[in-house]
């Protein structure tokens, strides 16, 4: 600390700051996310080198552009310089911190508060007055402001058997009997030509959405050399899948989210209840999907292959593809649109298979739990909520339910399983 210079306030100064930009990622230990709990445990994470701020991680990642990779918050605005010098002579005189002294998240900080349900409202009211009657038949979307286009397909309201029964894959059975409301889906994965809308928005923020729906930078170029201009977008955490989806729906005004594992299943087996909506024989798989045997190790441009018979491309093979379920065992029993609440970030269901992947998990009922392993090799600290750099083979597609849901249900499905929602 300078000579002479009053020392920082923690609780008038620093306090509120890490209450406002940091806690709604950090209130908790995760996975490659140290916990803002405490001045140790700080030290412990090795971002605090207390009296040396430029020593600190902590200060140093605060002086980053806004935007670049790194940079704290990882959304939304830099903070104001005066709080990044607070913060610097706050470390510089001993980073103390009172005993007993606990942050809490502010409502602008907490997306479950007033701040992010504002949005969603703002969404809803935009969709309602878009909305109309449509009629169960494919359609073509293309996002405002742009020439950039993708296809919904109608998925029928139905029952199906759920799960496999001859797999001998424990998480694949027991098999159960689900209903299905109707929905749209898209016909095939969601694009870098779409994705990337998105990823590199030239606005700070949309007035519709709030600052979290704008990724950070990534560091390193996202398709890994694989092709862009009509290829699967990968690579995304779950986070950055629902957040797109929130982007997506405020800029259409038609409701998007991931589908349920229940209705990913149901729109893949299209009305079949073989290993592959195509029968059982695996040699046939190489004319409806790009994997293993095929794909020349790495993904390739959607709809290239022939699509099950409800019209969706790429279901099996290509990109694995996010849904909104936590991953669990399945219960026994006939429900209706299950969905299994999330409670953490990890593990979720991904389903199809990829361009990796063999025949065997390439089935309309093959699913794998996510991991914060795929995003290992990220240099970022703490690891980047919108990427992972490990996953090369992981992608999305988004669908609509036909029937408008409630600003509640809307939050869930675009605020699922991040950390906030551990109860």
């Amino acid at each position: 600390m300078v000579a002479g210079q009053a020392p920082v306030d923690f609780a008038q100064s620093v306090k509120p700051v890490l209450e406002q930009s940091c806690i709604s990622c950090h209130a908790i230990r995760q996975a490659n996310v140290p916990a803002f709990t405490s001045r140790q445990a700080l030290i412990d994470a090795k971002l605090l080198v207390p009296g040396k701020a430029e020593e600190s991680r902590f200060y140093q990642v605060l002086l980053r552009a806004e935007g670049a990779a790194g940079a704290m918050p990882p959304t939304g605005a830099r903070l104001a310089n005066r709080d990044i010098r607070a913060i610097q002579r706050w470390i510089n005189g001993g980073a103390g911190w009172p005993e007993g002294a606990t942050l809490s998240r502010s409502v602008a900080a907490n997306p479950a508060g007033d701040v992010e349900r504002k949005a969603v409202q703002r969404i809803r009211e935009k969709i309602l007055t878009r909305a109309q009657t449509a009629e169960p038949k494919p359609y073509r979307v293309t996002i405002p402001e742009t020439v950039v286009a993708y296809e919904m397909v109608p998925i029928p309201a139905g029952a199906f058997e759920m799960g496999s029964s001859s797999s001998g894959n424990p998480d694949e059975q027991p098999q159960h009997r689900v209903r299905v409301d109707a929905f749209w889906m898209q016909a095939h994965e969601v694009t870098w030509d779409e994705y990337r809308l998105f990823m590199f928005s030239a606005q700070a923020k949309d007035e519709s959405v709030d600052a979290v729906s704008r990724p950070t930078r990534p560091y390193v170029e996202m398709s890994f050399g694989m092709g862009i201009n009509g290829y699967p977008a990968i690579s995304m955490t779950q986070h950055a899948a629902n957040k797109y989806a929130e982007w997506l729906s405020a800029r259409t005004g038609e409701f998007y989210r991931l589908p349920t594992e229940a209705e990913w299943e149901y729109a893949c087996r299209a009305g079949t209840s073989t290993a592959y909506f195509f029968g059982d024989d695996p040699a046939r798989l190489g004319d409806y999907a790009w994997y293993s045997e095929n794909a020349g190790r790495k993904y390739q441009k959607v709809a290239t292959k022939k699509p099950n018979p409800w019209g969706l491309y790429d279901m099996l093979g290509n990109a694995m593809e996010w849904t909104l379920d936590q991953y669990a065992p399945y219960a026994a029993g006939e429900a209706a649109n299950p969905r299994v609440e999330s409670k953490t970030p990890y593990p979720h269901s991904v389903r199809g298979g990829s361009w990796k992947d063999n025949a065997a998990a390439c089935g309309c009922a093959s699913r794998v739990p996510s991991s914060a392993a795929w995003k290992r090799q990220d240099p970022q600290l703490p690891k980047s909520i919108w990427y992972h750099t490990d996953a090369q083979w992981l992608g999305f597609r988004l669908v609509r339910p036909a029937k408008i849901p409630s600003v509640e249900e809307m939050y869930k499905a675009w605020n699922n399983g991040v950390e906030h929602d551990e109860k």
